[in-house]
């Protein structure tokens, strides 16, 4: 990666693998002196269709003000407060995550980072991932950020009963 980069761009919707990417996110800023831009991008409830057909400039209001919340939420909840050693530009964009975050990371100096997320094969379908698209149309270097194996830890620890955790005296 370039250490010329000015803007780290991380895509939030508040999972716990968009909030490990907006904690690495800092880190990269904090490291390069960049301005970090946590992004969440929203649709409307429905899809785009939906408001095409019954538009609503108050829904349309409020669902632009939940997401200020959500980004808001998420910020606070990864990084516990803004650092005062960062400069963090929050960003509200309307549009499919993936294509908003590609379009939004258009210069060679960014640095894009995006959760992998948990894999999913009937989403994968439907959806798409959004570390796959961005990495395959973004302008610049995309950092994808894995899940955290503690999930999937804890799920084998709990899910057998005949395995207990306790500690004896």
């Amino acid at each position: 990666m370039d250490d010329c980069v000015q803007r780290v761009i991380v895509g939030v919707d508040g999972s716990v693998g968009s909030l490990r990417a907006l904690r690495r996110g800092l880190a990269e800023a904090r490291l390069r002196g960049s301005v970090l831009y946590a992004v969440l991008a929203w649709t409307p409830p429905g899809g785009e269709i939906a408001d095409r057909r019954s538009p609503s400039a108050h829904l349309r209001l409020l669902w632009e003000r939940s997401a200020w919340e959500r980004l808001q939420k998420a910020c606070g909840d990864a990084l516990g407060g803004f650092p005062p050693d960062v400069k963090i530009r929050l960003l509200v964009a309307r549009g499919a995550p993936r294509r908003a975050l590609a379009a939004l990371a258009d210069h060679e100096t960014d640095l894009l980072v995006v959760g992998a997320g948990r894999r999913n094969p009937v989403r994968r379908v439907f959806a798409g991932s959004v570390a796959r698209y961005c990495a395959a149309h973004a302008c610049c270097p995309v950092l994808v950020v894995p899940p955290s194996p503690l999930p999937r830890r804890m799920g084998r620890i709990t899910d057998n009963p005949e395995r207990t955790n306790h500690v004896e005296a």
